[in-house]
């Protein structure tokens, strides 16, 4: 892991940065999309990021959001921090009505995911995981006062 990204991920602990990734994220999701995932706001070699679509509880339309992941053997872990805010993101709740989802992977690969809500033994496994990626996980807990909802993304083709 390089400078940069240990300058990123310490910065990710900072209640000002969190504010900052909100607002970029529909820069970031539009720079992914336009780019076929090779470029995000932060640098791809910063950290993991993929881009989730899922459909909405309410409208039916697709969502769109880009999101950092831990790999987990041939699925992704994602959680639902959102910036350490005291709310789930809609996303979360749109996964909780229907596990479908795609996923977009740096080169514009798109994957089929099914998506399961870890909780328990499954949880404890896996929080580490994010951590280990995006070590400000903790910190949102913290700031947060939630349970944050972490995801498991196993493909489906």
């Amino acid at each position: 892991m390089g400078w940069y990204t240990n300058v990123i991920r310490s910065l990710g602990h900072r209640q000002w940065f969190a504010v900052a990734g909100r607002n970029l994220v529909p820069i970031d999701r539009w720079l992914q999309r336009k780019t076929n995932g090779r470029i995000t706001i932060l640098g791809r070699s910063a950290l993991p990021t993929l881009l989730l679509t899922t459909r909405g509880r309410k409208s039916g339309l697709p969502r769109t959001v880009p999101l950092i992941y831990a790999p987990d053997g041939d699925g992704f872990v994602v959680t639902a921090s959102n910036w350490g805010q005291e709310h789930h993101p809609a996303w979360s709740a749109n996964l909780l009505a229907s596990s479908e989802a795609t996923i977009s992977l740096e080169g514009g690969r798109d994957v089929p995911v099914r998506a399961a809500l870890a909780e328990g033994a499954e949880r404890d496994r896996v929080w580490p995981l994010v951590t280990k990626v995006w070590p400000a996980y903790d910190t949102y807990v913290e700031r947060s006062g939630r349970a944050i909802r972490v995801f498991v993304l196993t493909p489906t083709s």
